[in-house]
C-alpha cells in the first residue's frame, strides 16, 4: 500500500524552513508530522499549534501530569508517534523517567499517586467511552478543582486531534526516544 500522504522533504516558504529547523535541533530528525500533514497547511497549523501550546503551559495541572495523560491517551487509542513523542518530551524535561515508559500499568505501579490514577481513570473512560460515568467523575472531584479537570479533559481532547490526524495518515513513531537516548549518551560521554 503506498503512503497516504508524501512527506514533504525540502519546504519552501521561511516559516517552514524554520519548523524544519526546530524539529530538528528539539528531536534529532525533522517529525513524520511536520513533513506529511503540517506542511500542507503552515499558517493554520501553525496558529493553531501556537495557540494549544499557550493554552497548555497556563493549564492548572503540573507538566507531568499533562505528559503523562497524552502518553495514556495515545496508548488507548494506538498512537505510536505520540506516544513515542511524549516519551521523548520526558525524557527531555525529568530526570526520572520510569514513570512515563509504565503508564499502562498505572493502576499496579507504585510510582503513580492516588491522584494521578484518578485522573488516569478519568482520562480512560474519556477516550473509550466519550464520557465518564458519575462515581469516576466525583472521585475525581474530590481530588482535583473544577479548572483542574478541566485541564485533564483538555488534555485527553486535544491528544484525541493529535491521534486521530496521526492515525488517518499512517504516522507512525519516529524513533524520537531512542534519539533522545543516543543524544544523552553522546553528552556523557
Amino acid at each position: 500500500m503506498s503512503e497516504r500522504l508524501t512527506p514533504i522533504e525540502k519546504p519552501g516558504g521561511l516559516m517552514l524552513r524554520i519548523a524544519f529547523w526546530y524539529s530538528k535541533r528539539t528531536f534529532g530528525k525533522v517529525i513524520t508530522p511536520l513533513k506529511k500533514i503540517y506542511s500542507r497547511m503552515p499558517i493554520a497549523f501553525g496558529t493553531w499549534s501556537g495557540k494549544i501550546s499557550s493554552l497548555e503551559n497556563k493549564l492548572p495541572i503540573p507538566l507531568e501530569l499533562r505528559i503523562v495523560l497524552r502518553i495514556h491517551v495515545a496508548q488507548l487509542n494506538g498512537c505510536h508517534f505520540c506516544i513515542d513523542i511524549g516519551q521523548a518530551h520526558a525524557m527531555q524535561r525529568f530526570k526520572d523517567q520510569e514513570k512515563f515508559f509504565t503508564v499502562n500499568d498505572f493502576e499496579g505501579s507504585p510510582l503513580f499517586s492516588d491522584k494521578e490514577r484518578v485522573a488516569l481513570r478519568f482520562a480512560t473512560e474519556m477516550t473509550l467511552h466519550k464520557r465518564v460515568d458519575d462515581d469516576t467523575y466525583n472521585n475525581c472531584r474530590s481530588h482535583y478543582s473544577d479548572e483542574q479537570m478541566l485541564a485533564i479533559a483538555w488534555m485527553v481532547t486535544s491528544e484525541h486531534v493529535y491521534n486521530l490526524m496521526n492515525l488517518t495518515f499512517e504516522v507512525e513513531s519516529d524513533g524520537l526516544c531512542q534519539l533522545q537516548s543516543n543524544k544523552s549518551l553522546a553528552i556523557n560521554n
